[in-house]
């Protein structure tokens, strides 16, 4: 081996280089199109004089009035998560610039934690994996025994029991319920939350039990320092080199949650393919002129993920289409009775053990 070729084979790896980042007041004019072919690492958006860092502060105070030394750590990702063994939290791109917030709701119909109490909420619930990694507080036995071991894999789905009551209710989906780990956040979170009458609210469920563990864990906590107090940020977002239009592609897949055609009885009970009503409104263009708010209505009241009802409400326009469905009578009733008939069918499915929540 020459000398040249041994330095080579001696030197560390070359790091990739660095992309070029396009100021917010550039792309913030661009239209959808051409914004999603941007790579994430090339936002150049940061916490600080965002609607974010108010947020924060408000968490942070939160946690100071219960006695608390937890400092969580705060970066941008793609996503909202706490990392195993680190107490901080990621905190998604979108809600650190309004022209990112715009395309993440004409990607996916809503914007995950845009609106302040919605954000807080979610904050909360991230506090807890936090200050769960910060006090290693999953190593201990009573933990385990009320809401399970943390080395139980993730599932991809889970599927929810509505009426427990052996779960708090935080988050929307019964979030709870998708893994120990989720259980002891939203715990945490309601405990947190200084509006939260928790005592009474659950005075008579067997999550009352976790919630007073809770309790009892963070006073004894209190003004201790953190065992952890690594500052380490996962996949922030200098490193996620993927455009925009991929991370939404991806996205769209995951809460795209098949739902299969149990539907066409009561689509020929609210619409009708006989003669009589071939000179009405088809079913199918009635169904898109009321999509976007029965879907946001429909979505409110059972909890689900908006883009997932949408794919339902997409299935639901084509099969009228094949079945030939036309309005049978006024579209002030067919509106009702379809909010209602679509209420319904995602609740029946949700309590049927076949619903899957996507992770």
């Amino acid at each position: 081996m020459s000398a040249v070729e041994t330095a080579r084979a001696e030197a560390p790896p070359r790091r990739a280089p660095r992309e070029t980042g396009v100021p917010p007041d550039e792309w913030s004019h661009w239209p959808d199109d051409r914004l999603l072919d941007l790579k994430i690492c090339q936002l150049g958006v940061t916490i600080e004089e965002s609607p974010l860092e108010a947020r924060i502060a408000e968490l942070q105070q939160e946690l100071n009035s219960r006695g608390l030394a937890f400092q969580p750590h705060f970066w941008l990702s793609a996503e909202w998560f706490s990392p195993d063994g680190v107490p901080g939290i990621a905190l998604p791109f979108y809600l650190a610039h309004p022209r990112l917030e715009k395309l993440e709701r004409s990607q996916m119909l809503e914007v995950e934690g845009g609106e302040p109490e919605w954000c807080k909420k979610i904050l909360r619930h991230e506090a807890g994996h936090a200050i769960d990694n910060a006090y290693k507080l999953r190593q201990r036995r009573r933990r385990q025994q009320l809401f399970g071991p943390s080395y139980i894999q993730y599932p991809d789905y889970y599927t929810p029991k509505p009426y427990s009551k052996s779960f708090v209710l935080h988050l929307d989906s019964w979030y709870a319920q998708s893994h120990p780990d989720e259980d002891f956040a939203e715990t945490f979170a309601v405990w947190l939350n200084p509006h939260s009458d928790w005592r009474a609210r659950y005075a008579d469920w067997p999550a009352l039990k976790k919630l007073q563990y809770m309790d009892s864990l963070m006073r004894e906590l209190a003004g201790k320092p953190m065992l952890v107090r690594t500052r380490r940020k996962v996949e922030p977002l200098s490193v996620i080199r993927k455009t925009l239009r991929a991370h939404y592609e991806r996205k769209r897949r995951h809460y795209g949650v098949d739902y299969p055609h149990f539907y066409d009885r009561d689509l020929r009970k609210l619409f009708s393919d006989k003669p009589e009503h071939a000179a009405n409104m088809k079913a199918a263009r009635f169904i898109a002129r009321v999509r976007r708010e029965l879907r946001r209505r429909v979505a409110e009241a059972t909890g689900e993920y908006q883009y997932t009802i949408d794919r339902v409400i997409e299935n639901m326009i084509r099969r009228s289409n094949e079945l030939n469905l036309r309005l049978a009578g006024p579209e002030e009733a067919a509106t009702l009775d379809f909010t209602i008939m679509l209420t319904v069918q995602t609740m029946n499915y949700l309590h049927s053990g076949r619903h899957r929540v996507a992770l």
